[in-house]
């Protein structure tokens, strides 16, 4: 039976932490949260639950064999969740967490199996947005959160997205601290060989960032799709088809106007200042601009789909970015998966 969510609104800078009990003792008596990262707004469920991580397959209709990722509020924290810590992984937790980088690591017995599809590994993650911190802190458990949207749709960059979509029907709490800041999911780096990092799925944390810090090559194969659904994927974000609006996308050099109807989307992008932020035009479409910075544009990327979703667009021709410099890599990644027919 559906019901109705708690709309939680906290301002990290303002509001009273007691705001927080409620979603926090949800959090540990194994019910779901909705809660903003940095990156994207995430499902939250006890990730020492394997009950309660069953939850988040079920309201998201996300396979069994897709991971999930691990949030917690400390080096200290993750240290509690696996067989080894390398020092590749102190080194890297030191530089970059808080922040949007997952490290996959060698788990101990506290995970249960049905958070990691099955392998005896886990991702970990220590978000840098004070509103997470603050909610990991005060339900004192690690919490799986996948993105909050149901499996292969686009992401929510903020709470309406959520509080938009069927899943605010099957969670008790929606967390709204406005829109998230980063915008794309998490750089996932496999460190279950240390000597061989791996990137799993591309971020906004480059492989040059990770190399500068390891002062070791990282291995960033091309072709990042986990294609075997006898067993479980080494991470998240790895399927062919993901991260997509309800229309069909064209991925495009240039943006074919004279093939442009009222009822189309059209996504590009510009120097012009003002695209800072997205702006659009209605005429002879539904055109949306986002910045030529990589930082905004990811920043804007989901909430733009989201705008193409509401207003039923019927196509969506997306110019695409520059790819010759590395952190447009997280960008391309998603349109390319966006792209993918149903």
């Amino acid at each position: 039976m559906s019901h109705t969510c708690s709309h939680v609104i906290f301002a990290p800078e303002r509001s009273d932490l007691s705001l927080l009990d409620a979603p926090a003792q949800a959090l540990v008596a194994g019910d779901l949260v909705v809660f903003p990262t940095e990156t994207v707004y995430g499902l939250g469920a006890n990730a020492l639950s394997a009950s309660a991580v069953a939850k988040i397959f079920a309201a998201k209709k996300r396979p069994a064999t897709n991971p999930l990722i691990a949030h917690v509020h400390s080096i200290a924290q993750a240290r509690q969740l696996v067989a080894t810590w390398p020092t590749e992984a102190q080194v890297l937790a030191e530089q970059f967490w808080p922040g949007p980088l997952t490290l996959v690591l060698h788990k101990n017995d506290r995970i249960p199996d049905a958070a990691t599809a099955g392998r005896a590994n886990v991702a970990l993650r220590m978000p840098s947005h004070p509103t997470a911190l603050a909610l990991l802190r005060a339900c004192g458990v690690p919490v799986c959160a996948p993105s909050a949207n149901e499996y292969m749709s686009i992401s929510p960059t903020s709470a309406q997205h959520v509080l938009n979509s069927p899943l605010a029907d099957r969670v008790s709490y929606v967390v709204d601290s406005g829109p998230t800041s980063v915008g794309v999911e998490s750089t996932v780096l496999s460190l279950l060989d240390p000597t061989s990092p791996t990137i799993l799925r591309h971020g906004m944390i480059t492989r040059q960032q990770l190399e500068e810090v390891l002062s070791i090559p990282v291995h960033a194969p091309e072709h990042l799709v986990h294609d075997d659904s006898s067993q479980g994927a080494l991470a998240p974000g790895q399927a062919a088809r993901h991260y997509a609006p309800k229309a069909p996308v064209s991925l495009v050099d240039e943006i074919p106007w004279e093939h442009v109807t009222q009822t189309m989307g059209v996504l590009d992008y510009t120097t012009l200042p003002e695209a800072s932020d997205v702006v659009m035009r209605h005429s002879p479409c539904l055109h949306i601009t986002l910045s030529d910075l990589p930082e905004r544009y990811a920043r804007e990327l989901y909430a733009a789909l989201h705008t193409f979703d509401q207003h039923d667009v019927s196509q969506i021709y997306i110019k695409l970015p520059p790819d010759e410099v590395e952190s447009w890599s997280a960008v391309h990644d998603r349109l390319s998966r966006a792209s993918v027919s149903a």
